[in-house]
């Protein structure tokens, strides 16, 4: 396993992290459990959770992915071996059985943190992330921005006063932002520096050959502000592994149990995943090779988080660890991705 740190830490990080999100829903705990012990004995020492997984999120599974991994590390002892990644979920998308205010407020995310330390058995959170931004704001592939009505007040510097309570609490190391823009992350690093408090790490963005949206300008900030990536959906809900493109995808794939995830299922993405598999084929590598082999190469990429339903996918999920792209081959993607620039958005 090929290892970095987390961005302005000493916290040594697998470049592969195990995401987790299929757990409670897909996976049962015991095949949860036996993805876990395959990861950790492969070298991936980095988790990635949250606390409205599984998905699809609903009332009757919430919680049940953080408490399979707590169950987990208790039974194998193995929490100072892990470093440990989970996230508040934030409003705007529903939800409300999770908490009736799904505000970054302080008593919300206090409730939210210590519920998660609960779940996971453990006395302290290695990264804490915003799921997604507080405000009102285009996501998740969104085009046509629009201002919207929006009665959300900047509040960047009372987040980060309450999650520096948790640091001097000595329950959370480092924290982190999910689904964020360059804005809000300027945001963060600005209240960081003007009034000394804890400093976003990383920032959690979906990331693959297919969404290089990434690449636009929050690259930039990863570069220049040592803002880490942590690039989730980098098969884009597994549609870079080929099986919907032919038709082959088992009855239990996410996107046949949750067709609204209709973010990869486009004609465009299904042309560019066509062009990208020919040319894996053309270099004797695999789809699932050189999709997660370019993501793990980008420089701004701190670790790219994977997700199986199925111990085979893990498996070879993980063996990509070692694919290296030549510059031809890296030259012959930009190539397609000039003809079809990002079709997942």
């Amino acid at each position: 396993m090929n290892y970095t740190f987390l961005p302005n830490t000493s916290i040594k990080v697998s470049k592969i992290c195990l995401g987790t999100m299929t757990f409670g829903k897909q996976n049962s705990e015991e095949e949860a459990h036996n993805q876990l012990n395959y990861a950790f004995e492969q070298g991936i020492n980095f988790i990635d959770t949250a606390e409205m997984y599984p998905i699809a999120a609903c009332a009757e599974s919430y919680g049940r992915t953080e408490k399979f991994i707590g169950n987990w590390l208790k039974e194998t002892k193995n929490r100072d071996k892990i470093v440990l990644a989970t996230k508040i979920t934030g409003p705007n998308r529903g939800m409300k059985w999770i908490r009736e205010d799904l505000n970054y407020k302080p008593e919300s995310i206090k409730f939210a943190f210590e519920k998660s330390l609960k779940n996971l058995q453990t006395d302290v959170i290695d990264l804490y992330q915003l799921h997604w931004p507080e405000r009102k704001m285009n996501m998740f592939g969104q085009r046509n921005y629009k201002i919207q009505d929006d009665a959300w007040e900047d509040n960047f510097k009372e987040v980060l006063e309450t999650l520096q309570l948790f640091i001097k609490e000595g329950k959370l190391k480092h924290i982190g932002v999910s689904n964020e823009t360059s804005w809000g992350i300027m945001r963060f690093l600005e209240e960081s520096i003007v009034h000394d408090l804890p400093r976003i790490m990383t920032t959690q963005n979906a990331y693959s050959l297919i969404n290089r949206q990434f690449e636009v300008n929050l690259a930039e900030i990863s570069q220049r502000e040592n803002v880490g990536l942590l690039a989730y959906s980098p098969l884009a809900f597994g549609a870079l592994s080929g099986k919907y493109l032919h038709k082959t995808a088992a009855e239990n794939a996410r996107l046949r149990l949750f067709p609204q995830f209709t973010r990869y299922s486009s004609p465009a993405c299904e042309q560019a995943i066509d062009l990208y598999e020919k040319l894996a084929h053309k270099h004797q590598l695999t789809l699932v090779e050189l999709a997660l082999a370019f993501v793990q190469q980008q420089p701004f990429v701190t670790s790219t988080i994977i997700g199986a339903t199925t111990m085979e996918q893990l498996k070879e999920n993980i063996a990509t660890k070692n694919v290296v792209l030549s510059p031809e081959i890296l030259k012959e993607i930009d190539e397609i991705q000039a003809i079809i620039p990002d079709p997942s958005s």
